[in-house]
């Protein structure tokens, strides 16, 4: 604790001018090494599913398909713990062990203001950034009084209704905000149902579902908001979310999530211009829920009964933060701390007599609570054209588990970081970032009662460069970017939790062109390769996914908007076949979408993704995932075939 501090105010003091000036946060990470994507709420349209509005959005990003809802994404070669993914500051755990309801399926997409990408380890202000963050934003209410009203319909049965009521004053605002959705199971470019690619795959009857006559998911949400302008300087933040899922099928999986429901609560104090030592102090508070029973109750099983494995999770945190000016540096000094707990039990049902026997340690996820207690500060700073940003975290995190016979855990880390960019002017500037950042274990990796647990696991290091320069040439921009990142003890399950040592780099391009104001084009290009330090047969590091490249062809006319989009993805051969991997082809797929306002007040847009309906696999079969198996070899499955959809807006 002295040691960050003393670390702090030195750092302070090297940066500090002789003339104190009205200061602004720099952000020079956020403005330099991330993307933003603004208007969730009404560009991405297609369904709940934040995963695949991302996959659209960032060339960085590759997603882990289970089902039409409820996906994983991949960031730079990293998932679960190896990123944070914040819901408006807020954490929130998926309960699964086997990802089937990941943070990105916790919120949805009409909810969503804006997503932010940060990628590597500049961040200090949220325990466990290991390599990349994840910002999402919700709609904040407006003053006045508005609404929206969205209909949708689309492929495979889709269906979704959703509403907004917002308003207020300048003292208080309101935000409701409800959505319902189904669908029955999506069909791949062959014209193949769940239950027809499981036939063709050759899964056992067991496993296979006993009908194709059933939904594929069906999702109900609620998102309100209380926010007070309590005086000039003043405010607080009030919100919940509820997110109520029922009946999501995992066909390449064993089993399926009877329901899925989630609770956020967020509570924010801001007060600004408290004298000297305080340009903006924060008191934040969130506590988040998920309780999640997966059940074999829709397969075939035994004919005579079915397991169920039931986890809930929950996660509480709190943060304290303060921002000063010294000279003309703005120092922000906070204190963090958060506890997380995991639990569930297997049990397993009598069809006939529906009596329910619980079994003590079949795959049981013991009690645990992981508690972190940290202390952070960050400096901004400008110098002429050079902006720079520093950071600096202690953290001290005890994992206690109810587990017998194992030990409890304790994990040290001090991390922080380097960022630093030259503008030559307002349109051009070459930015670097160093920095070293940690997470410790989860419950799951340490303690379930299975094979691959491991309670001897180290704690993940990541130390990582990148470098990059942005250039606007008239209506030409472009953005190139690497990285390589030093993993040691990382967290690898190749049949068993282990720590080894590993590498992940990369390059990436990004960029936009104006033709007229009217018609503008989109691209992104990212290419990764991740290898294993040490004598390991199958050097290749598992997810890390192939070249891939966006592009988008915008056009707007008065009251009118298209899109034409390609995503391609090159062959995914460099692979490893000792974490259950296989080669996977490439692809490309076209996407299109119309919007046109009828009259004042209603838009209308149409939409059709993967035009001409390609056969595709976007994810590869990584065991940390528990696939249904053929032999030895876990099942490959085709992502959907062409979807089109149609969205009426009504808006006032």
């Amino acid at each position: 604790m002295k040691k960050i501090i003393t670390l702090s105010l030195g750092l302070a003091a090297i940066l500090s001018a002789n003339e104190a000036v009205k200061l602004e946060q720099v952000n020079i990470v956020e403005k330099s090494n991330s993307k933003l994507i603004k208007d969730i709420n009404s560009e991405e349209l297609k369904s709940a599913d934040l995963a695949e509005a991302l996959i659209k959005n960032s060339a960085n990003i590759s997603i882990v398909r289970r089902n039409g809802i409820a996906n994983d994404i991949i960031l730079r070669g990293q998932k679960k713990d190896n990123i944070n993914i914040l819901i408006d500051g807020a954490k929130i755990y998926g309960a699964c062990p086997n990802r089937m309801d990941p943070p990105t399926s916790h919120v949805v997409t009409n909810n969503i203001k804006s997503v932010k990408i940060i990628e590597g380890p500049y961040d200090v202000e949220n325990f466990g950034t290991l390599s990349g963050l994840v910002k999402v934003e919700t709609k904040d209410p407006k003053e006045g009084f508005h609404g929206e009203l969205n209909l949708n319909a689309g492929s495979f049965n889709y269906k979704k209704a959703s509403v907004t009521i917002e308003g207020g004053n300048d003292k208080v605002k309101a935000l409701i905000s409800a959505s319902t959705e189904k669908s029955d199971p999506y069909k791949d470019g062959n014209g193949d149902n769940f239950l027809e690619q499981q036939r063709k795959r050759g899964v056992p009857l067991a496993t296979q579902y006993k009908s194709d006559d059933i939904d594929a998911f069906e999702k109900n949400s609620v998102l309100s908001k209380l926010q007070f302008n309590i005086t000039d300087n003043q405010d607080l933040k009030v919100s919940y979310s509820a997110n109520r899922s029922d009946g999501i099928l995992y066909p390449a999986g064993p089993m399926d999530a009877d329901y899925d429901d989630s609770d956020i609560y967020i509570l924010g104090y801001t007060i600004r211009e408290l004298g000297s030592f305080s340009k903006e102090l924060n008191l934040d508070y969130y506590y988040s829920k998920v309780d999640h029973p997966m059940s074999g109750k829709l397969r075939n099983g035994n004919g005579t009964s079915y397991m169920t494995n039931h986890l809930k999770t929950s996660v509480w945190g709190a943060t304290v933060k303060n921002s000063l000016e010294i000279s003309d540096s703005l120092i922000t000094l906070g204190l963090d701390t958060s506890v997380r707990n995991w639990r569930g039990q297997m049990h397993s049902t009598n069809i006939a007599t529906g009596v329910v026997t619980p079994n003590a340690t079949m795959n049981r996820m013991y009690d645990t609570d992981t508690t972190n207690k940290a202390i952070f500060t960050k400096v901004e700073k400008s110098i002429g054209n050079l902006d720079i940003e520093a950071g600096l975290r202690y953290d001290y995190t005890d994992i206690e588990t109810q587990r017998p016979n194992v030990d409890d855990k304790k994990y040290i880390g001090i991390n922080g970081y380097l960022f630093t960019a030259y503008n030559f002017d307002e349109k051009n500037k070459v930015f670097a970032g160093i920095g070293k950042s940690s997470r410790v274990p989860d419950a799951r990796e340490l303690y379930q009662q299975t094979t691959s647990s491991n309670p001897n696991l180290e704690q993940t290091k990541n130390y990582e460069v990148d470098l990059g320069f942005e250039k606007t040439i008239g209506n030409f921009n472009i953005k190139p970017k690497i990285f390589y990142s030093e993993l040691k003890d990382y967290i690898y399950n190749s049949s068993k939790f282990e720590n080894i040592d590993a590498k992940i780099y990369g390059a990436d391009v990004s960029g936009y062109y104006y033709f007229t104001d009217d018609l503008s084009l989109d691209f992104a290009l990212a290419y990764l390769r991740g290898k294993k330090d040490g004598n390991y047969i199958d050097k290749d590091l598992a997810e890390i996914p192939p070249l891939k490249a966006n592009f988008a062809l915008n056009y707007e006319y008065k009251k009118a908007k298209f899109k034409a989009e390609v995503i391609a993805v090159d062959r995914w051969d460099s692979y490893d076949s000792s974490a259950k991997e296989q080669e996977i082809a490439g692809y490309a797929l076209v996407n299109l979408k119309y919007s046109q306002e009828l009259f004042k007040n209603f838009e209308l847009t149409l939409g059709v993704d993967n035009l001409f309906d390609k056969v595709y696999n976007s994810t590869n079969t990584y065991q940390d995932v528990n696939y249904v198996k053929i032999g030895q070899d876990q099942i490959l499955f085709n992502d959907p075939g062409r979807y089109g959809y149609i969205n009426l807006k009504y808006s006032f």
